[in-house]
């Protein structure tokens, strides 16, 4: 068996010891929940009844309660390309239940969100809180007791976060994510970047920005760049919580079909009370969250999982921070250029090797806890393989080296040594800063703010030609509290151009950027936001700052005495309209970035 990694070992020892007392506490509340919660043993004849009135086919095997049933949470729909291909599942699935004697019911559905369409709009507001509004809506679908096992559909940025967040609270459960695949390529993303900024710049039309888009964006399955959606992806693998491979399989093909047969006979054979019986609330351990970090890591995944992350783990009693991530980045290789961190999509990932490849460099590098309970298979190595059909029998085969090294490497011969993603700190308080996005001769940047309040401000004064030198974007009052910490992607084209002319760019905000960041120096989720009085709010027109990755530094170089005397900058918390103030509780009742950016879990106290 390989040896950890010793950074590996530490901050694993060291997330179980400062986890010990929270977890312990999750175990029993699943214990409990196994015992003496909603089941369908439990359940009257009257409740019974209701719940498989509908069933048809499936009423009379339901009925007489041998048989496993299998619940299915949904994110469906087809307005959100991601989930367009759900329309179609669960007749498929219930189907697939049967094969193997089982029935399977669609428990409820959860909103999916677009930020591709609400980017830059005030509805971009409600995107993180509907992370909580999606884990209520999975807590409320597994509330009946009627299943045990459960499908979990979903795939985007909040979708699989939220729905993992809900589950965990019946974690006695096993289940099973169930992803719908990238669309096929479409426009190279540099080629889509390249139109946005001659767009930012004035010298492409909107018609030509439409045509570039559409053409990148074209069809069901997720987009192809390396966001949230797809680090979503990555980690339910490394997590053990996928059956294995089904990642990066494009929907509409017989491989996908195929995955989605195993996946509900899998869970079938491990419900509850099954002899395989593999409870989502011990298969999402200290390792399982560790493991998703060093995914992240070592494929330069989305930045956004730094506020996920933390969440996910409460749910299932475990704590961490970035001084977590951050260590771990020391020792994890970077291993993976797919865009916004190289010119390769998703689907030229998976075809180089993909998640099978990483997860088999990694467990040899020592990098990954090998011995996690999986959803899947013994242990995480059976993630290590590449599911192919072979005929019409569905096969896993070996990936012993990269198809293309351009995109994907050995952790023996990385691209860069270091993960890609480091807490920075100073008298501006806690953020981070995606490395393997930007070019290391931009690692550290000093020079004069620029304060604003809104990305509208920002684009007026680049048109206007007031930002065209060395600066940093200082972009405030975007933190959950104020007004739900939207992405702030419309800043990426216009501080992109201004870097292209050669000038010394970075931003700072305690605002959210996700795995779409891009190539702009940038200390993001800075902790604590303006609206708690955070020092991002004493900040003025002409203070220098300092942003250093090399040295984990974020400061003002002022006065410190000068600086801590100045008003803080009234920040106003967001106004009606997009139903943004039906999310005010969220908003309010919000903690910080860095513990997960959650009203719920706080109000919980988990």
């Amino acid at each position: 068996m390989t040896t950890l990694h010793p950074t590996l070992s530490r901050v694993t020892d060291r997330i179980i010891e400062k986890s010990r007392a929270g977890r312990a506490r999750y175990l029993d509340h699943i214990a409990q929940e196994r015992e003496n919660g909603m089941g369908r043993e439990r359940l009257s004849c009257s409740n019974l009844a209701h719940g498989f009135a509908a069933a048809l086919d499936d009423q009379a095997t339901i009925k007489a309660g041998a048989r496993v049933n299998i619940g299915i949470v949904t994110a469906f729909n087809d307005m959100l390309s991601a989930h367009q291909p759900y329309g179609q599942y669960p007749p498929q699935l219930k189907l697939f239940a049967r094969e193997v004697g089982a029935t399977a019911q669609v428990a409820g559905g959860v909103p999916a969100m677009c930020d591709g369409v609400t980017q830059g709009q005030v509805g971009m507001e409600l995107s993180l809180f509907s992370r909580d509004s999606i884990a209520l809506a999975t807590a409320v679908a597994l509330s009946h007791g009627m299943f045990e096992s459960v499908a979990l559909l979903g795939i985007c940025d909040k979708i699989v976060p939220g729905l993992l967040i809900g589950a965990l609270r019946f974690g006695h459960l096993p289940m099973i994510f169930v992803p719908a695949g990238p669309m096929p390529s479409g426009l190279p993303n540099k080629e889509k970047q390249r139109i946005r900024q001659l767009a930012a710049e004035g010298k492409a039309s909107r018609a030509e920005l439409l045509e570039a888009e559409s053409a990148s964006y074209h069809s069901p399955g997720t987009c192809t760049f390396y966001g949230t959606a797809n680090s979503n992806q990555m980690m339910m693998e490394v997590m053990g919580l996928h059956v294995p491979g089904a990642a990066f399989v494009n929907p509409g093909t017989g491989l996908r079909t195929a995955m989605n047969r195993a996946a509900m006979h899998r869970l079938a054979k491990i419900a509850l009370n099954q002899p395989d019986e593999r409870p989502l609330g011990t298969c999402v351990d200290e390792r399982a969250i560790v493991n998703a970090i060093v995914g992240l890591l070592a494929t330069g995944g989305s930045t956004n999982h730094a506020i996920h992350l933390p969440a996910i783990a409460r749910a299932a009693g475990v704590l961490i921070d970035w001084q977590d991530f951050d260590e771990l980045s020391g020792a994890v290789p970077l291993l993976a250029r797919v865009y916004p961190g190289g010119a390769a999509d998703v689907n030229q990932f998976h075809a180089a090797g993909g998640m099978a490849f990483t997860i088999r460099t990694l467990l040899d590098a020592g990098l990954l806890h090998g011995d996690i309970p999986t959803v899947g298979g013994d242990n995480l190595a059976d993630y290590a393989r590449d599911p192919a059909m072979d005929g019409d029998q569905l096969v896993w085969r070996d990936v012993p080296e990269s198809r293309d090294e351009t995109i994907l490497r050995a952790a023996s011969n990385p691209f860069r040594a270091d993960g890609g993603m480091r807490l920075v700190k100073g008298n501006l308080g806690r953020a981070i800063f995606k490395t393997s996005a930007v070019d290391e001769e931009r690692w550290t940047i000093e020079a004069p703010a620029r304060v604003f309040e809104d990305q509208e401000s920002v684009q007026a004064a680049f048109k206007a030609g007031e930002l065209d030198r060395d600066v940093v974007v200082v972009v405030r009052g975007q933190g959950p509290q104020a007004n739900g910490m939207p992405e702030l992607h419309k800043l990426t084209p216009a501080l992109g151009v201004l870097q292209d002319r050669g000038h010394k760019v970075a931003l700072v905000t305690d605002g959210r950027m996700s795995g779409a960041s891009g190539k702009v120096p940038a200390a993001i989720h800075l902790c604590p936001e303006a609206m708690s009085a955070g020092p991002i709010a004493r900040v003025r027109d002409g203070d220098v700052i300092r942003l250093c990755a090399r040295q984990g530094q974020l400061d003002v170089l002022v006065d410190a005495a000068e600086f801590l005397s100045r008003p803080a900058a009234v920040i106003g918390a967001s106004g009606p309209g997009t139903a943004r103030e039906l999310f005010a509780f969220f908003r309010t009742g919000s903690d910080d970035a860095e513990a997960g950016a959650s009203a719920m879990l706080k109000a919980a106290g988990l």
